[in-house]
């Protein structure tokens, strides 16, 4: 996918935290050209369309101009929509070198699905939706700054995630929930807190991805308290560092409809 970004060639293996202002425009550019489609789900809900069953209510409908006779059958089909998406992006101290890109990632992917609600916490949590869905990217980023009390400070994922759970959880689609959570998993909480959290988002979500930066730089391993403890609740443990890492997520949430888990939702 990245070979047709020809302007975006030379920065797709750079480190995020190794952006210069002009790094970012390219990448926010190249950034608008990728597909998102988080997969697909099918409601309850049936809709004319070719699918396994008669429609007989249109059936019948249909032979009243015909004098009761039934010339076809009409079939219906389960209506399907685009899989509901929340964003937790961590914006604390340890994360200010890639904090700037990841906003624009969660920007362009918010503005591109509808169906998108973006937060990002340190110590608390802030819901930032309405913010990112500004037509233009730098107001967009002002406006988060303004509304966000705790920017760069110390990183409390746990507690951030029970602020989700209490306030937001419940306003949220039901329907097969993809959860994309950044953070390099540097946390001061309570472990107990963030393991129960996590249990909890995991029993919520028919998806639940955590993107850190910090894959594939030197010597990593992601031995870290937070980490440690919140690991066995996440489908996907994936990198966040580079263009390139972007593509390969697009690929792999445009992949989720062919992809169960087994106690998916």
């Amino acid at each position: 996918m990245l070979q047709t970004w020809s302007d975006a060639a030379v920065i797709a293996h750079k480190d995020f935290g190794a952006f210069t202002d002009e790094d970012v425009a390219a990448a926010r550019a190249a950034l608008e050209r990728l597909e998102w489609t988080p997969g697909i789900r099918r409601t309850r809900r049936w809709v004319p369309g070719r699918g396994p069953r008669l429609d007989l209510c249109r059936a019948i409908a249909q032979s009243v101009r015909t004098g009761g006779d039934i010339l076809r059958w009409p079939k219906r089909r389960r209506r399907t929509r685009p899989r509901p998406v929340v964003l937790l992006c961590d914006i604390s101290g340890s994360m200010e070198r890639y904090s700037r890109m990841l906003l624009h990632f969660a920007y362009t992917f918010a503005a591109r699905e509808r169906r998108v609600e973006a937060f990002v916490f340190s110590t608390q949590l802030t819901r930032v939706t309405t913010e990112l869905r500004g037509r233009r990217v730098e107001g967009a980023l002002a406006r988060v700054a303004q509304v966000v009390p705790d920017w760069s400070g110390g990183t409390r994922i746990g507690d951030a995630l029970r602020q989700f759970h209490q306030q937001w959880s419940r306003r949220l689609p039901r329907g097969g929930l993809v959860v994309l959570l950044i953070s390099d998993g540097w946390d001061r909480g309570d472990p107990a807190v963030l393991r129960a959290q996590m249990e909890r988002l995991r029993r919520r979500c028919r998806r639940l991805i955590w993107l850190n930066p910090l894959i594939g730089t030197a010597d990593y391993a992601p031995l870290t308290r937070g980490l440690e403890v919140a690991l066995p609740n996440v489908d996907d443990f994936l990198p966040v560092r580079t263009m390139a890492n972007l593509a390969d997520l697009a690929q792999h949430l445009n992949a989720l409809t062919r992809q169960r888990r087994s106690s998916a939702s």
